[in-house]
């Protein structure tokens, strides 16, 4: 833990100077969902929320829209696709026209597994940037991590975090608005700069 991060439960009478976000507990998952409703309800964009298994149709909840992946798999296949086409055709057409008994130069039935393998690797590759890219990775370091409770995200606690970076953040509001929604463990999360 550096020096500099900080970590108070809300109530204990101790703020950081500067606040990151505000995070609570929740029992499971219903609950969880239930939460994240009436979070997205209230208009808030910067806040997410951490479970330690899919929790099917929380992404909805939340509102978030569909992933952008699909759009960098779909560029990566098509992409290979033609440059695949574009490389055989030129190769056996135009740069080595070699006479094999007979057949024609350009001869599609040939060049489609080179053309399925090409398509199948660069979509794969730009799936893996694209869930790489969006997901703003790599972070070496986040100030959620210094929360002692959040290891247990993967275990078997719920979280929702609301961040102080968000339009509608308000100190007061956003804890009472986690109380409510029956947010425990309520954290403050930030450091002393």
């Amino acid at each position: 833990m550096s020096d500099n991060q900080l970590v108070y439960a809300v109530g204990s009478g101790r703020t950081p100077k500067k606040l990151y976000a505000v995070a609570a507990e929740f029992d499971g998952p219903k609950s969880i969902y239930a939460a994240a409703e009436k979070i997205r309800d209230r208009g808030f964009k910067g806040w997410d929320c951490y479970t330690p298994y899919y929790v099917h149709g929380l992404d909805k909840a939340m509102g978030q829209s569909k992933s952008m992946v699909g759009l960098f798999t779909f560029a990566g296949g098509f992409g290979g696709l033609v440059g695949g086409f574009l490389l055989v055709t030129i190769t056996s057409v135009y740069v080595y026209p070699i006479d094999t008994q007979g057949k024609p130069y350009f001869s599609l039935p040939g060049f489609v597994p080179i053309l399925d393998l090409l398509m199948i690797i660069l979509s794969a590759i730009m799936s893996i940037v694209g869930m790489v890219v969006l997901s703003g990775l790599p972070r070496l370091h986040h100030p959620l991590w210094e929360w002692d409770a959040f290891t247990r995200a993967t275990h078997d606690k719920f979280f929702i975090v609301i961040e102080a970076n968000d339009p509608r953040f308000n100190e007061k509001a956003s804890i009472d608005l986690l109380t409510e929604i029956g947010g425990t463990n309520l954290t403050y999360i930030g450091d002393e700069e």
